[in-house]
């Protein structure tokens, strides 16, 4: 079979769809994924928990059908134990991965080790659980997966370092042709092609759809608008949130904090571990209180401290009241169109950690995504208007969670004179993005309609004027625009010769700037003033150039050449004018889905 391979490598669950290219009316098979359920015993399921084990010296090995002497695992059993051991197990590796505060190749994980595990770095986490897919594969199908193209997600917000570790995680496994896709898109993708040529019926030109993207730990948030361009339909991405760490990860912490509060009011206080523990259980808890068939209450246990075997279990129980006080109220509440998320002063130290969202309120998130996003479109509208929403994530499985979200984003629309959001019929939503991914595999060859993205933004890169020196003036600095409003990705701008130079062999600082709002600017337009909040400066990168044959301080003069890349990077590249051999280049990449 000539299949395409996608794969969800998501932060709290993993999933793998093909998609067979020959049959053109085949849809995308989710494929299971052998894994440990329990000591000895393997199972293949659909979803693959993206957790890593490391077992006790006196457990033994945790074998497996390639590899009998194994000493970890991924997947159920790795998930299992997280409640029991929470000092051996790694979770979230995805959001470390994408943590710019972290030396996201040293070893950091698991946060909390116990003193006889060896730390792994989140690439090498992200490595464990797609090599285990890799082997896998291998007992349940002929053909090697790195013989198949394989399409792998991202969230739309990671930055671009994130995007290339992931790749890089993906080649240390063994797959060769991969290719990254934004999460939003591919749950939409997996939408169309369930629908086939009715998805027609429910979309037409004036749309837009907000992705509304949930996950275990992160949030997104993108708008696709549906256009008509010589009489056909086209879907165009026009707006992609920030990079917002909060999602199922915080509620399981919530409720987690919620019952140390009642074991705490019966005398019983725990320490780090065990609230760790207790954050583990409370994530399948909470799967079963907001399930369409909920119980009542859910009983948790977790392992108390002394050495006694018996007698030393602390015993709660979680209520569908309590997680709906204390999820829809704290991490849905129903807020004002104009609500922001709240910031707070940073403690100047702080463990080292995941740098969550400061407030909760998913509600608030987007309410200002909306806003933010109406400003930069410029269609003096107090909010972005979305006509259909797609849900998309494991969060917002829930029935409630959805009714929550649709409530606040209704209730804005109709007070802005626009009339209520259609809710798409969505696929299973843990399963949607890797069935998206490999139906992405058919929009590759040019047969399914293909959700073009462009840049929301213009970017510059701040070029010094040479200037004498004087007590307290800076060297003025001009804006070249290298990239201009709406650029599709991958593609490449023709950028007018200028003289520049670039220093070679010593640290040297590049400023960059984006604006939303310059949507005129030419390619290599160069602004030496510019209205106050008209540009934003960026995050600056700060690199040393190699000089590789060449003096330390050698001003170099070269010409610019900058592309956004199909993973959402602006590359820039300066080319010598006299290079001292054909690969004399210098890079830089910067992030272009992210206001950050």
């Amino acid at each position: 079979m000539r299949a395409v391979v996608g794969i969800d490598l998501g932060t709290t669950h993993t999933a793998v769809a093909t998609l067979d290219l020959d049959a053109p009316g085949a849809l995308p098979l989710v494929s299971s994924t052998p894994q440990l359920v329990a000591r000895g015993q393997l199972e293949e399921r659909a979803l693959l928990p993206s957790f890593v084990y490391f077992a006790h010296e006196g457990e033994g090995a945790l074998a497996l059908p390639w590899d009998e002497s194994r000493r970890y695992c991924v997947g159920e059993l790795a998930r299992a134990r997280a409640v029991e051991a929470p000092a051996r197990v790694i979770s979230s590796a995805k959001s470390w991965l994408c943590h710019p505060g972290v030396d996201r190749r040293g070893p950091l994980l698991p946060s909390a080790a116990a003193d006889d595990v060896e730390k792994i770095s989140p690439v090498e986490a992200s490595f464990r659980l797609l090599d285990h897919i890799v082997e896998a594969w291998q007992t349940t199908h002929p053909e090697a997966l790195s013989s198949h193209p394989v399409i792998l997600t991202v969230p739309a917000s990671f930055d671009a370092a994130a995007r290339d570790l992931t790749v890089e995680a993906a080649y240390a496994a063994g797959l060769e042709d991969v290719t990254l896709l934004e999460e939003p898109q591919a749950a939409l993708y997996a939408w169309i092609a369930t629908q086939g040529e009715r998805f027609r019926k429910h979309l037409s030109p004036g749309d837009v759809v907000l992705v509304v993207d949930i996950g275990g730990g992160t949030t997104d948030f993108s708008a696709i608008a549906c256009r008509e361009q010589g009489g056909a339909l086209t879907l165009e991405r026009i707006a992609v949130g920030d990079h917002i760490l909060l999602g199922g990860d915080n509620m399981d912490l919530a409720l987690a904090h919620l019952l140390a509060g009642k074991l705490s009011a019966q005398g019983k206080t725990l320490d780090r571990f065990q609230l760790a523990s207790l954050a583990h259980a409370c994530r399948a808890a909470k799967e079963q209180v907001l399930s369409p068939a909920a119980p009542e209450r859910v009983a948790i246990a977790i392992a108390g401290r002394g050495s006694a075997l018996l007698g030393n279990t602390l015993r709660t129980e979680l209520t569908r009241a309590e997680v709906e006080a204390s999820l829809l109220d704290g991490f849905f509440p129903a807020v004002a169109r104009d609500a922001r998320p709240a910031a707070r002063a940073r403690v100047g130290l702080t463990q080292l950690g995941l740098p969550y969202a400061a407030d909760p309120a998913i509600t608030k998130h987007l309410a200002a995504f909306l806003t933010r996003q109406s400003d930069a479109l410029a269609d003096g509208r107090p909010l972005l208007r979305p006509t259909a929403v797609l849900f998309n994530g494991g969060v917002v499985k829930s029935t409630v969670v959805r009714e929550r979200l649709l409530s606040a984003l209704n209730g804005w629309l109709v007070a802005d004179g626009a009339p209520p959001v259609r809710v798409l019929p969505g696929e299973d939503p843990e399963l949607a993005v890797a069935r998206g991914a490999a139906f992405y595999g058919r929009v590759q060859g040019g047969h399914a309609l293909k959700i073009v993205s462009a840049t929301a933004r213009a970017y510059y890169v701040g070029i010094e004027s040479p200037a004498p020196a004087v007590p307290g003036v800076e060297p003025p600095i001009a804006a070249f625009c290298v990239a201009p409003f709406g650029m599709d990705e991958g593609t490449a701008a023709e950028l007018p010769p200028h003289e520049l130079g670039v220093i070679v062999g010593e640290p040297v600082q590049f400023r960059f700037f984006g604006s939303s709002v310059r949507r005129s600017d030419a390619a290599g337009a160069l602004l030496e003033q510019w209205p106050e909040g008209e540009l934003e400066e960026l995050c600056p990168i700060e690199v040393t150039l190699p000089a590789e044959g060449r003096a330390e301080g050698d001003v170099v003069p070269v010409r610019l050449h900058a592309a956004i890349t199909p993973v959402g990077t602006l590359l820039l590249e300066a080319l010598p004018l006299e290079p001292l051999s054909d690969a004399e280049r210098w890079k830089l990449e910067l992030g272009v889905r992210s206001a950050s």
